[in-house]
């Protein structure tokens, strides 16, 4: 019994490891450098950032498996633990093949998901898609003193007319909030 402990903490240990490898392995297609990065519990997701504590400006790159037709978001929160206030990027493949990405804001549990101005400035939206990925990438901030927040991140399988459908309600889609330092990396 004591061998089969042994065993899963082992494996448990290079589960580990190899999830954090995930992200800091990662090479970029555009040759773009974090210094810090997460891999996420849910969705095949990563975060990778670079934050400036001259400027307490964040520079961003979040990653996930995704399929040609879906989409992704990822957001802050810097008011709540909810998606409701969330400030988010989104990315979706338009049909002719080019991607889109742009800012939206999480006012309800039915957001329109169209394009709006954030209460955090944001610059630099693009997005990729390479591998099965879809990469956001932007820059938000100043964000003053605050360096913690609420994220979420999420992902749906359908954009109809450029606009993302609503995401399951069930499952990983629902456990997508975490904690995010950017001091920490």
């Amino acid at each position: 019994m004591a061998a089969i402990i042994l065993l899963l903490c082992s494996l448990a240990s290079l589960v580990s490891i190899s999830s954090a490898e995930t992200c800091s392995n990662y090479s970029f297609p555009s040759n773009q450098v974090f210094g810090s990065c997460l891999d996420l519990p849910v969705l095949q997701a990563s975060l990778h950032w670079n934050y400036s504590r001259l400027t307490t400006k964040v520079q961003i790159a979040y990653r996930a498996t995704q399929i040609p037709k879906g989409w992704i978001a990822w957001a802050l929160n810097p008011m709540g633990r909810s998606m409701i206030g969330s400030q988010a990027l989104v990315a979706f493949r338009h049909f002719n093949g080019s991607m889109i990405a742009y800012s939206t804001s999480i006012t309800s549990y039915n957001p329109s998901m169209l394009p709006s101005e954030l209460g955090i400035p944001v610059s630099d939206i693009s997005a990729e898609y390479v591998d099965r990925q879809m990469i956001i990438f932007g820059v938000l901030g100043p964000l003053g003193n605050q360096t913690s927040f609420i994220h979420v991140w999420q992902s749906g399988s359908t954009v109809v007319e450029n606009i993302p459908q609503v995401h399951p309600l069930s499952g990983q889609n629902v456990e997508s909030l975490g904690l995010i330092n950017f001091l920490s990396s």
